[in-house]
């Protein structure tokens, strides 16, 4: 599936503001990213042109199957990276901001096998 990682990450944004708080609009992305109005409401109409998302009553915006599988494997990819910098002692904030630049490029191959190393090295 070929996305570009903006997209990823408004997807990802939108996973995580709704397990935070259970709606998520176009502001609360705005807010939580400090992007402008504008530029998420422009984000939001290409995500749901491509099928990714639809807007709800209320202005609440909901992932779509295909948008819930990409915001899912990111969060996934984000959660695993950033305890795992964590753990080999890299501060949180910088765990967190490396973990957001990788979850994108690293190959499906290298997380799997990151993944199972850490699992049975119950190290995560």
């Amino acid at each position: 599936m070929n996305i570009y990682k903006s997209a990823e990450d408004y997807l990802e944004t939108i996973l995580f503001l709704r397990e935070k708080s259970g709606f998520v609009r176009s502001i609360d992305i705005a807010n939580e990213l400090g992007f402008s109005k504008p530029s998420v409401s422009i984000a939001m109409k290409k995500l749901r042109e491509s099928g990714y998302i639809e807007i709800g009553d209320g202005g609440q915006v909901l992932l779509l199957p295909k948008g819930e599988e990409i915001a899912q494997k990111m969060g996934e990819r984000h959660r695993l990276l950033t305890r795992f910098f964590i753990s080999i002692g890299v501060c949180p904030e910088t765990a967190e901001n490396d973990a957001c630049r990788i979850e994108h490029d690293l190959s499906e191959e290298t997380f799997d096998k990151l993944r199972e190393h850490l699992r049975e090295e119950h190290k995560l």
